[in-house]
């Protein structure tokens, strides 16, 4: 997958989303690019990867055939973000038991404290580029 990182998402989600979009503004160095888990690429990105392609309690971040998820994930990510999220970043040290327990707990009620959407996020002309 070329130099560019790949985030999957939940297309629906809209705590989901909202990151997204931070993601897009923040990544100044263009390292990131994304697809929804819903959409046909996200779908055949996740059967490569033999996860669930109907549950989707997570998010992932592919890097050089690399795959991480939950808190991972999260962290990797704001490490390259020109943002001040940068500073949770040695959380990592943290046991991934401990994160991923955190992050469960936001993903199992993410629909219930930020809603959901009834399609997937359209892209805007300028934001086409960084999805698959």
């Amino acid at each position: 997958m070329n130099k560019h990182k790949l985030i999957l998402f939940d297309g629906v989600c809209n705590f989901c989303n909202f990151w997204v979009n931070f993601v897009i503004d923040k990544d100044k160095n263009d390292n990131f690019r994304f697809t929804a888990m819903q959409s046909e690429k996200g779908q055949e990105i996740l059967k490569k990867f033999g996860l669930n392609t109907v549950i989707f309690d997570s998010f992932y971040l592919i890097d050089s055939e690399k795959i991480f998820d939950k808190s991972t994930a999260v962290l990797l990510i704001a490490k390259e973000l020109k943002s001040f999220v940068k500073i949770l970043y040695p959380l990592i040290f943290i046991p991934k038991f401990l994160r991923d327990f955190l992050y469960s707990f936001v993903a199992k009620n993410r629909y219930k404290i930020f809603g959901k959407r009834e399609a997937c996020r359209i892209p805007t002309v300028e934001e086409k580029r960084k999805f698959l």
